[in-house]
């Protein structure tokens, strides 16, 4: 069966085309993606702009056109924190599924962070054990942690490396009191949800999902040695403080940081770093699948029964 994915992020429009069949692993066939940018076309009000709205209606005008070349036999789009939360979100979805003929859902942050879950727990397997996996995307963060193939705790916080570059990083390259109050806000946020929903102490793996977070092991590998698929803290955080020097050029030359993502790298750093600390992680390993990976996992679950 061939399956389109449509994943409207904060950061991107990306189309995923995978063939699959139930009990089968997603194997992708094609890719079309368009960064956009969600986030930096919200006003003050919380609304997307109407620049915003032509950007994103064009995007997924060209998705879909790029879905039926490939002759999906289905698609399952889905949209994240940044159509979530826009005041006028619900509006522009529904406008959306109208004129497209498509039904564009809302996964809401623990939606996300389950099916993020479910996806490393089958590219790991049971004999992982109890797992702890952390995603970073552009509007929020997801933390999940369980034994099962559902985790038993999913948290979700608005702590995205897009978000946060928007609503605190300034100057090029940004200056000390950002960093500073960015730090702040992340220990702020992590401290009053980490303490009381997630343990790591009966952990047996520390998983890593998402663009931002393969940057990161990427750079752990060519700066500090490694294979480029662990995150370590000793690394993180002398990282943190090497990007947060260096300007958004300089960024944008590093293997793997495309000029979209220079910016907003420096905030995913500084993310990482604050949990793996906050939680006592000494290395976060990288896993290639996520969360498209896992609604497709979970709609061939649905069809087998």
């Amino acid at each position: 069966m061939r399956l389109g994915v449509l994943d409207v992020g904060s950061n991107t429009v990306h189309l995923q085309v995978v063939d699959t069949h139930p009990g089968a692993r997603p194997n992708p066939t094609y890719n079309h993606k368009e960064e956009l940018r969600l986030t930096e076309f919200l006003d003050d009000e919380n609304n997307i702009s109407k620049a915003g709205i032509t950007a994103l209606r064009s995007a997924i005008k060209n998705a879909i056109a790029h879905s039926r070349r490939a002759k999906t036999e289905e698609l399952l789009p889905f949209a994240t924190s940044a159509l979530r939360e826009a005041s006028n979100g619900e509006e522009i979805i529904g406008d959306i599924n109208k004129d497209f003929e498509i039904d564009l859902q809302v996964l809401s942050g623990e939606e996300e962070a389950r099916l993020t879950f479910l996806a490393a727990r089958r590219w790991f397997g049971w004999s992982s054990g109890r797992l702890l996996v952390i995603d970073i995307g552009g509007g929020s963060l997801e933390i999940a942690s369980g034994i099962n193939e559902f985790p038993e705790v999913a948290v979700s916080l608005p702590l995205g490396a897009s978000r946060l570059t928007k609503n605190f990083l300034g100057g090029d390259p940004f200056t000390t009191k950002s960093i500073r109050s960015l730090r702040d806000h992340i220990e702020d946020q992590l401290e009053a949800v980490l303490a009381t929903s997630v343990k790591h102490e009966d952990s047996d793996r520390a998983i890593a999902t998402s663009k931002t977070l393969r940057t990161l092991a990427r750079l752990c590998g060519d700066w500090y040695g490694g294979n480029g698929k662990l995150i370590t803290l000793d690394s993180i955080r002398k990282m943190s403080s090497k990007l947060a020097e260096m300007n958004s050029e300089e960024r944008t030359k590093l293997p793997g940081v495309s000029a979209n993502r220079a910016r907003q790298i420096v905030a995913g750093a500084l993310v990482t770093e604050s949990v793996m600390r906050n939680l006592d992680l000494e290395k976060l390993e990288i896993c290639p699948w996520a969360l498209r990976e896992g609604l497709v996992l979970k709609y061939m679950d649905w069809i087998e029964r």
